[in-house]
């Protein structure tokens, strides 16, 4: 087995805190959605920023397979 690295293990367990601002509608709109979940809005925004952030990798991975197709046709 590997080394456990505790340094990066409390990295993932600690909670920043981050200050936002936002239209009080959409606020309330978030909390609406949260709280028809059963959810804090905390975990609400960390899942739609997890999302965003893993379909954002998904599209760069797609557009870096189209460059390569389209270099890969150019210098044939």
């Amino acid at each position: 087995m590997g080394k456990v690295n505790y340094r990066e293990m409390e990295k993932e367990l600690t909670m920043a805190r981050v200050l936002i601002s936002m239209p009080e509608r959409f606020l309330d709109e978030i909390d609406n959605v949260a709280n028809s979940e059963n959810r804090t809005r905390s975990e609400l925004i960390r899942e739609a920023l997890r999302t965003y952030m893993y379909r954002n990798q998904i599209r760069n991975s797609k557009k870096a397979v189209k460059n390569a197709e389209l270099l890969e046709t150019l210098l044939g």
